[in-house]
């Protein structure tokens, strides 16, 4: 029998909320009820379509720190942006700023 209770305590629970989230859909009360279509803006930064979200995403996933690090770096090193981040470039190695130490990158 106490299964039975919560079970329709559940239950009644549940056709609480509906109405409730119907209720203020249809009141027009902002942030309440349940979403029937999207609301992404394309261009803005958070989107899957922008640009600026993509390069960031593709970015957070292609860098990866080494465990070789350097106090000063090699002559002749620019700093600039690569990759979607800004980085010390040595010839073809790359580095990135930790501290007092640069540690070196790898982009995949």
């Amino acid at each position: 029998m106490t299964r039975l209770k919560k079970l329709a305590g559940v239950a009644l629970a549940a056709v609480i909320g509906m109405v409730g989230l119907e209720l203020g859909a249809g009141l027009g009360i902002p942030g309440v009820g349940v979403i029937d279509e999207a609301q992404a803006r394309v261009g803005r930064p958070a989107t899957p379509v922008s640009v600026a979200g993509v390069g960031r995403r593709t970015t957070r996933r292609v860098v990866r720190r080494t465990a070789y690090s350097v106090a000063v770096l090699p002559a002749g090193c620019v700093y600039g942006n690569y990759y979607g981040g800004y980085y010390h470039r040595c010839g073809n190695v790359y580095y990135e700023q930790s501290g007092n130490v640069y540690i070196q990158v790898v982009f995949e």
